[in-house]
């Protein structure tokens, strides 16, 4: 990661704005309302990048029982931070967190950052006809 930036858990730091921002015009949260990102992330761990002015900068979210499952969601990098190494630097810090080291299964879903995600051991899933959504 770029000197000048800083991965955080407080969530008395994020920038609930910014957030929905991202999300409400995101692939996957197209039109959630701001009610809805706030009450996400009061029930979830949250990280977020941060530059020296304290500005939030990138996010990501964990939603866990810890012991059995998790899911990884919500990660954005701002455009202008891009290619910096922060979304490399919230999942070092979201793998390594002391609540996710006995999870037995690790979801997420994405369109397009598969090779990021492959980095930390993430896979396709094996059997597909197992999962279903509503």
């Amino acid at each position: 990661m770029q000197q000048g930036y800083y991965v955080g858990t407080n969530k008395e730091q994020l920038d609930l704005a910014l957030i929905h921002e991202v999300l409400v015009s995101s692939y996957w949260a197209k039109g959630i309302s701001k009610g809805a990102v706030k009450t996400s992330i009061d029930n979830s761990m949250c990280f977020a990048a941060f530059d020296l002015k304290q500005q939030q900068v990138a996010f990501a979210r964990v939603v866990s029982d810890y012991s059995t499952v998790a899911y990884l969601a919500d990660i954005f990098v701002l455009e202008d931070h891009r290619g910096k190494g922060l979304a490399k630097a919230m999942m070092h810090r979201i793998m390594a967190h002391p609540k996710l080291q006995n999870v037995r299964r690790f979801k997420l879903a994405t369109k397009d950052a598969h090779e990021l995600y492959r980095g930390f051991g993430f896979n396709q899933i094996s059997d597909p006809n197992l999962y279903m959504e509503r």
